[in-house]
């Protein structure tokens, strides 16, 4: 894109720097409409699920209910408690919302279509998303209420409990792959099984690594049955229960984009990204963004699905599942791994 701007006679500075502002827009604007899109999505799940017609009176079949919404919470009051921090309270949904898009600049869309191309990648990924959990402990320490504090203090051991697996799932993923960086982990899944399955999930080593960075993912992003944060019954709204207005649509937003970026990155990193399933010459005809949007779709049903059908967990189920399962679990399928490839390609 930059030498298309120095085409019109700009010099390379400015040629990237206008590319580079290109491409962030050509990611947010669309995100952005992704997001409102798959709020209407998610709620006609629900409701197929059970037995109801969901969203259907704004606009043609309800589409535009996500943007009435959004009408609504802009044309509503910003109330800030009095006992408020009141910049950090501002702030914290900033970060949320920020850094769920910051995620995106490393996702490959094609195998020329990403905004940055970085050798570390994955690493950037782990570190831009470990930075949500400040968005969450913020707006709940700055409300200087109680029920957000508490749920701020339980989303923030959720998110930090999860990392430390999807850590060590990650690392089997490049020690499979030899790279951080996301194109050369997606093409390192070409042709991975019997020289035509194209996604590290068809491995028998890592369909458990892939099934537990998906479980993994919901709690990370405090989808159900991992939304101890926002349970209704205890805790009101959870750590942005002060909120209103825009400060809130913030939250709103960067929960579903975050959502969309773990269902990005489990159909990345474990199921061949913008490849196609299987190594067949006429399924490169379809463009690499839309096998990437498929698999996004696939495992936003995915989650949906589990939030419409399974219950709530307790908290110490939760964290049991985290730590005394999940975490020895990857753990030992790490061993597990390395042994293997040390087998397969070293001989030792």
């Amino acid at each position: 894109m930059t030498e298309f701007f120095q085409s019109f006679g700009l010099t390379y500075e400015w040629s990237w720097f206008i590319a580079t502002i290109a491409g962030i827009l050509l990611i947010a604007l669309p995100l952005m409409l992704a997001v409102a899109m798959i709020i209407y999505v998610d709620r006609k799940i629900w409701a197929a699920m059970a037995l109801r017609r969901g969203p259907n009176v704004v606009g043609p079949l309800g589409l535009l209910q996500s943007f009435a919404d959004g009408l609504k919470v802009f044309l509503q009051e910003t109330i800030i408690p009095s006992g408020a921090s009141k910049g950090l309270f501002l702030l914290a949904p900033i970060i949320t919302f920020t850094v769920a898009l910051m995620a995106w600049a490393v996702i490959p869309f094609n195998g020329d279509a990403i905004l940055a191309d970085i050798n570390v990648g994955l690493l950037y990924v782990l570190a831009v998303s470990s930075l949500g959990v400040y968005g969450t402990i913020i707006a709940g320490w700055s409300s200087n209420s109680k029920y957000p504090f508490f749920s701020a203090m339980r989303a923030s051991a959720q998110m930090i409990s999860y990392e430390v697996s999807i850590g060590f799932i990650l690392i089997c993923v490049v020690m499979y792959a030899g790279t951080f960086n996301m194109n050369g982990i997606v093409l390192g899944q070409r042709e991975h099984m019997f020289g035509f399955l194209n996604g590290y999930g068809f491995n028998p080593l890592l369909f458990p690594m892939a099934v537990m960075f998906l479980i993994s993912g919901m709690a990370e992003t405090q989808r159900a049955p991992f939304d101890l944060t926002e349970a209704e019954s205890e805790l009101v709204a959870g750590y942005q229960t002060e909120y209103s207005s825009m400060s809130f649509a913030l939250y709103w937003l960067g929960e579903y984009a975050n959502v969309l970026l773990m269902c990005a990155l489990n159909a990345t990193l474990f199921w061949g990204g913008w490849l196609p399933p299987v190594e067949w010459a006429p399924l490169y005809w379809i463009p690499g963004w839309l096998w990437l949007f498929a698999k996004i779709f696939v495992f936003f049903f995915i989650f949906s699905w589990v939030k419409a059908t399974v219950p709530r967990y307790r908290y110490d189920q939760l964290m049991r599942l985290g730590w005394k399962v999940f975490l020895p679990v990857s753990l030992g399928f790490l061993v597990l791994v390395s042994g293997w490839l040390m087998v397969m390609r070293v001989g030792v």
